[in-house]
């Protein structure tokens, strides 16, 4: 595995070594390199103590209690923005903490120079894992609860006894379920080839639930996004659910269970907003939240029973409710604008024969053109997730086409490099139809040779122009014109399968 660890991390690592103090990778990365895959981040552990560290690498910082001292390193990560210089490699003291009182942090911190100890106190069994140079110089792991056989069975247990793990940090409830969501394939039919939470642990989660009330909403806010951002978001939210979290987070979802809808769905409205959320095309935070939560308005707006119950107004209610549970839950006001924003739109009507493009408009008016993507994501989400076997039907491509051939800029003389105003200031042409004829005239030989469409040079033609009559010039224009329009539209036709 040491093949995989970047050189910078392997540079501080060695320099620790060189030092004479033991140092590893540790944590989520040995998990991942584990299993195979590329860490997004890459942590040290050691018995160097802070002062140390920082003696030993004079271009990294330290400003907290915990014993992490964050080391600058040459860019290596991917996903590093290209605005900073540089990589931060968090390298830690082996620690011990006790006195968890408030379940969210350790009121007490105390160094070790026990690897095994600092392991001790990590939340999972996946996680408890370090790899590093042994005393012989060669790369070893050290894993002493059994991790690395955890990876291999797809395990999420804690480490020792749940009931203590959970209640040193409540927050490790949900970030259970999150790992559960991120680790598993969502492509694995089998159970018993799926990742899964061990039972001991997951009754621990569903005894100490409402521990969860405990945590601020930010870091409930952080864990969330993640399962949402997953690969297997649906699963996670019912994880969430079947664990008792849920009601502490989006209780407003689950008054969806088991209400019924009519004839345009075969779920229920709880099922159906999970399964929304399952396949919706988009990778944004804002379009996912809105999937998920486009018809919690459902259960509050819902008339009548069976084949025939109505649900007027669902859209606009159900975006009141996303925006309150958005707010709750501290997420940034762009974000709880745009999928509120989402969800009061998602219900758009849109029929090939009806629409006209000045509806279309009013709709790109109202969501915003940049707005609409997102709108197709959700809506798409919102057709797959009622069991409608075709995510994107010959409407929706329609009303795509529709939406570009609006947005964009029509053939017109608008696109010429010269205006009417031109026309009349320089060349003396009285102001009256003649001058949009001759400007038409100049569009139809911009469009057989756009190098023509220069201020002087179309001042010069529209010179020689000026003295033809009005009939002439419209008929020379209004063919080439038109013929251009309509070879526009076939293209913007073929781009989204529509005739």
């Amino acid at each position: 595995m040491i093949q995989k660890i970047p050189l910078p991390v392997q540079n501080i690592i060695v320099t620790l070594g060189k030092a004479h103090f033991e140092a590893f990778v540790v944590g989520g990365c040995v998990r991942d390199l584990i299993l195979e895959r590329m860490p997004k981040d890459w942590d040290v552990t050691t018995n160097a103590t802070p002062e140390q560290v920082l003696e030993l690498f004079p271009e990294s910082f330290y400003e907290n209690e915990f014993g992490t001292v964050g080391v600058k390193v040459p860019r290596f990560l991917a996903t590093t923005s290209p605005d900073y210089e540089n990589d931060i490699i968090e390298v830690t003291t082996y620690r011990t903490e006790a006195n968890y009182e408030d379940l969210r942090r350790p009121s007490a911190v105390h160094f070790t120079l026990s690897l095994k100890e600092d392991l001790a106190r990590r939340d999972f069994t996946i996680n408890a894992i370090a790899y590093g140079p042994a005393a012989d110089g060669k790369w070893q792991l050290v894993d002493p609860f059994d991790g690395s056989a955890d990876v291999t069975k797809k395990i999420i247990r804690t480490v020792g006894d749940p009931a203590e793990r959970f209640n040193e940090d409540a927050l490790r409830l949900m970030r259970a379920i999150r790992f559960f969501a991120e680790l598993r394939d969502p492509q694995e039919t089998k159970l018993t080839h799926s990742w899964h939470i061990e039972e001991a642990t997951f009754a621990a989660i569903q005894k100490l639930a409402e521990n969860l009330a405990a945590i601020s909403q930010e870091r409930v806010r952080d864990e969330l996004a993640k399962i949402i951002l997953s690969d297997s978001p649906m699963e996670g939210i019912q994880m969430l659910h079947d664990g008792g979290l849920l009601r502490f987070i989006l209780p407003e979802l689950e008054v969806g269970i088991g209400v019924s809808q009519n004839l345009h769905h075969i779920y229920t409205v709880w099922e159906h907003n999970l399964r929304a959320l399952a396949t919706c095309p988009s990778k944004k935070l804002e379009v996912r939240l809105a999937a998920l939560l486009h018809d919690v308005g459902k259960p509050q707006t819902k008339r009548g029973e069976g084949y025939n119950a109505t649900f007027y107004n669902h859209d606009h209610v159900g975006a009141r409710i996303a925006e309150k549970m958005l707010t709750r839950l501290r997420f940034p006001k762009a974000l709880v604008k745009k999928a509120t924003l989402l969800v009061d739109n998602h219900l758009f009507y849109y029929n090939v024969d009806e629409v006209t493009e000045a509806s279309v408009r009013r709709l790109i008016k109202r969501v915003g053109l940049e707005n609409m993507d997102d709108l197709m994501a959700v809506r798409i989400g919102d057709r797959l997730g009622s069991g409608v076997p075709k995510a994107k039907p010959y409407k929706l491509r329609h009303l795509e086409y529709m939406i570009e051939k609006v947005s964009r800029d029509p053939v017109s003389v608008k696109m010429l490099a010269i205006k009417g105003t031109d026309l009349i200031e320089e060349l003396k042409i009285p102001a009256g139809p003649k001058i949009g004829a001759i400007l038409d005239v100049l569009l139809a030989e911009v469009i057989e040779d756009p190098n023509l469409n220069t201020k002087e040079v179309l001042l010069k033609r529209a010179d020689t122009l000026k003295a033809s009559p009005i009939e002439t010039l419209r008929t020379h224009a209004e063919e080439k014109i038109e013929e251009k329009r309509a070879e526009d539209d076939q293209q913007i036709k073929k781009r989204h399968w529509v005739e």
